[in-house]
């Protein structure tokens, strides 16, 4: 480990830093981290401002309430077909008054990550949000990081155009590691403990896990999420790749990351310093705390999220992963060592699987056991070959594909 702090996350820089109001551009507006963002910003209108929002699509109803209520420039959609319908939702919602204006198609959320403000915060959900990062940093914005599917799939990419300070994550763990590290000094730093609630499968053997449900797969027992990301969060993929997340923004070594379980999802992350003492960040449940954080830094929001009762008992618990039943922490470990495209198959396969999963055509098991054949068959990334962004989309969309194969193989199969 170097003295010197990584050129991505460092908490004791302040990336452009601007007194008064921010502009803010909201990426994923009508997902989990949007709503929450947007909730913060309505409780902040002095400190923060929305210009523009993005979205997939499906709820056109909800973003043109959103631009209503933030008063926004531009709309974006990734789907071109629902802007008849996105235009009718504004004009229900703006009345005679005009209208923002209306970007849609696959590369509108990369326009608007591209256009004037101070913040982008991406909240989009998977590899499909690269771009909008890669423009953000481009442009010299200060990207507030809650698409971690970006810096997985094009850590080299995203490492090449960021400044220091310029990307402040939002995930919870590595919003906790961003604000525990800034106690001490980069050469301080012995380890990085990332925290897990262990999902609703906590507990269970790999034989147990073989016959649950998507419904079971969904009811997480701490954190109201998104469907994949729950999933994700079931099989623990999500703290996988949080791995590797936590070795891009900080520059640690694989082996200097250590998952450990922890059901009440009080404490997010603990930084472990080279005199053995331990600081570890903890509030209740709650993504409006790391979205403040990434959006506000260095300055806090009061009151941004709801904080303990210390007059009422309370027990925190940790346990040690069991990575019989939960081998994606391994898995991830291997493909970001690996690098190159690894992380990419990895990830786009996983997606693959959710989706399958989702649909009852794969089990729970199969989406490990599935990812894990499709990396197995990429194999080693060439060495010394700079990745580009081409590089990312043509072995995603061959994980994809083959991931897709092996899912449909795996149910002809049980159905034999």
């Amino acid at each position: 480990m170097s003295d010197s702090p990584s050129p991505l996350a460092d908490p004791h820089l302040a990336f452009d830093a601007t007194e008064g109001r921010r502009d803010i551009v909201v990426l994923g507006s009508t997902g989990s981290i949007g709503t929450q963002a947007i909730d913060l910003v309505l409780r902040n209108p002095d400190r923060f401002r929305v210009t523009a929002l993005s979205a997939a699509g499906g709820r056109v109803a909800l973003l043109a309430e959103q631009a209503r209520q933030l008063r926004v420039d531009t709309v974006a959609v990734a789907r071109e077909d629902v802007v008849p319908a996105l235009r009718e939702a504004l004009a229900e919602q703006y009345g005679s008054e005009p209208v923002p204006e209306i970007l849609a198609g696959p590369e509108a959320a990369t326009q608007l990550a591209a256009s004037a403000c101070h913040t982008v915060l991406n909240g989009i959900t998977g590899s499909i949000g690269l771009a909008p990062t890669l423009a953000a940093l481009e442009a010299g914005r200060t990207l507030a990081l809650a698409n971690k599917e970006s810096l997985i799939v094009g850590g080299p990419l995203v490492k090449a155009l960021a400044k220091p300070g310029q990307i402040i994550p939002v995930d919870s763990e590595h919003a906790a590691l961003f604000q525990a590290l800034a106690a001490g000094t980069r050469a301080d730093v012995r380890k990085l403990v990332v925290t897990a609630s262990g999902g609703p499968f906590r507990g269970r053997t790999r034989a147990e896990l073989a016959d649950v449900t998507p419904k079971d797969a969904l009811a997480h027992p701490t954190w109201a999420m998104g469907p994949v990301i729950t999933v994700n969060s079931a099989t623990l993929v999500n703290k996988g790749l949080e791995v590797i997340e936590a070795h891009l923004l900080y520059d640690i070594p694989f082996e200097s990351i250590e998952v450990v379980v922890h059901p009440q999802s009080y404490v997010h992350s603990m930084v472990e310093f080279s005199d053995g003492s331990t600081l570890a960040q903890a509030t209740p449940p709650d993504m409006r705390g790391p979205i403040a954080i990434g959006i506000g830094w260095p300055e806090r929001v009061p009151d941004a999220a709801p904080a303990f009762d210390w007059t009422k008992a309370s027990t925190w618990e940790f346990f040690p992963l069991d990575t019989e039943a939960f081998p994606s922490v391994g898995l991830a470990r291997h493909v970001g060592e690996l690098g190159g495209t690894a992380p990419a198959v990895f990830n786009a396969a996983n997606e693959e699987c959710v989706d399958a999963f989702l649909a009852g055509r794969l089990p729970f098991n199969g989406i490990m056991d599935t990812v894990t054949e499709v990396v197995t068959e990429h194999g080693v990334p060439a060495r010394g070959t700079p990745l580009t962004v081409a590089d990312v989309l043509e072995a995603e969309t061959w994980a994809r594909a083959r991931a897709r194969e092996l899912a449909v193989k795996a149910t002809a199969e049980a159905r034999a």
